[in-house]
């Protein structure tokens, strides 16, 4: 087992700090790659970091703005390629002058995060604070997101890779690092050239609590609906006013009122509307649609072309129009063929001592891509909670667990490789 010293907590602390300043929120309305300016930034920091720590392999790629790291095996073990995956970008939420801050020996009370503002980190709101008594609780100041997601990831990562260089005595195949853009608005792994990743399986380090593994991820959809009204005095409307919010609400109405985000779990799907903006005269809903099942995925797509389809034959022309697109697809049937791959982890959770909690990832990772170009990609974890918002939080000691646990993963490999 991997023991990170008190220079390693001090290395990965600070790193995170470091990346966590820097405002790399991706924008879903830019055709710009990165989406975002701040994504080059961190990208070119992080590729400075790499090259201080001693990989000689390391290259930025300003087509995909990806950053990919290479470590040669140091063994002549015939090793299969593996590698490990974290996002640069964060949410679509405040995040110009992050202000982390270090709480050490948090004892489990409520936090205080912006006295000003009256902000503060309540255990009554989130009881998992008090998991972390004792540790090095890291927050932001209320007002943004601290960008745990995913940050703590390219920290982990980077204090791995750290340790490997250091412990030239732990054999190892090849391994891969990469680190991409636009991870959270769907397009970052969709562009990557996988060419220059040259590994047969990987993992991404996302969201999740230590001991996490997602083998399985919902099937995706976007849905854009236009709805064209015609607007006139309401005086006047009989018989020639045709209201867009109430289409667009009608709409809404049909969809299965128990299929939404807040009435489901596990492996249920749903349909979320995400931006609804109307007048009388237009209406523009947006509504995602997901689920694990592929049957009952194309089924919710069915229904919602159905219920466009039926309003439209009401009036003389068709005044709906809609856009469906698959956004990506469940990664469960492609890493069912290669066990290996969850066993591997599983095998290192237990040795570790980590509580394993195997679920399905009710959302989508750069796997989706990944796995759909070839490299089945699960997920573990970075070791953060309260993620896309003001009260993330991460400790210290949760990030080193991640960097421990790529470690042990990395030496178990190469000790017992049997993928297929």
């Amino acid at each position: 087992m991997p023991n990170l010293t008190e220079s390693y907590q001090n290395f990965i602390e600070q790193l995170f700090i470091k990346y966590a300043k820097v405002n790399t929120r991706s924008d879903e309305d830019s055709q710009a790659v990165p989406t975002t300016q701040g994504q080059v930034e961190l990208a070119k920091i992080v590729l400075q970091d790499l090259k201080k720590l001693g990989v000689a392999d390391v290259v930025y790629d300003p087509k995909d703005s990806y950053v990919v790291a290479s470590l040669p095996a140091n063994t002549t073990a015939d090793i299969t390629p593996i590698g490990f995956i974290a996002h640069l970008d964060t949410a679509d939420f405040p995040a110009e002058n992050v202000q982390p801050q270090v709480h050490e020996n948090y004892d489990g009370q409520d936090v205080v995060l912006n006295e000003a503002k009256k902000i503060v980190l309540r255990v009554s709101e989130f009881p998992n604070l008090k998991n972390y008594r004792g540790q090095r609780l890291i927050t932001s100041d209320g007002t943004t997101l601290l960008g745990v997601d995913d940050k703590a990831g390219v920290a982990s990562i980077l204090t791995a890779v750290k340790y490997l260089l250091e412990h030239p005595s732990l054999k190892h195949g090849p391994i891969s690092f990469a680190f991409g853009p636009d991870e959270e608005i769907g397009r970052g792994a969709k562009r990557f050239d996988v060419s220059k990743f040259k590994v047969k399986f990987a993992y991404t380090l996302d969201n999740g609590l230590p001991g996490q593994l997602e083998a399985e991820t919902f099937n995706a959809a976007q849905a854009k609906i236009k709805i064209k009204g015609t607007s006139v005095h309401p005086g006047n409307a009989f018989g020639l006013m045709v209201n867009a919010i109430t289409l667009a609400n009608h709409i809404i109405s049909l969809l299965p009122a128990g299929e939404v985000p807040e009435k489901s779990c596990g492996h249920q799907g749903f349909f979320l509307v995400t931006d609804f903006k109307a007048t009388i005269a237009q209406a523009d809903l947006k509504i995602i649609i997901r689920d694990f099942d592929q049957q009952k995925f194309n089924a919710k797509k069915k229904l919602l072309q159905q219920i466009v389809a039926d309003l439209n034959r009401q009036f003389e022309r068709p005044r709906i129009t809609l856009e469906l697109k698959d956004q990506y697809f469940n990664i469960g049937d492609v890493i069912q063929q290669h066990p290996y791959i969850t066993e591997l982890v599983l095998n290192v959770y237990h040795k570790l001592g980590l509580k394993v909690q195997v679920h399905p990832f009710r959302g989508g990772t750069d796997g989706n891509f990944l796995t759909a170009k070839g490299i089945p990609t699960p997920n573990l974890f970075n070791g953060g909670e309260n993620f896309h918002g003001p009260y993330e939080f991460v400790t210290t000691e949760a990030m080193l667990t991640t960097s421990k646990t790529v470690i042990e993963i990395i030496k178990e490999h190469a000790q017992n490789d049997h993928y297929q």
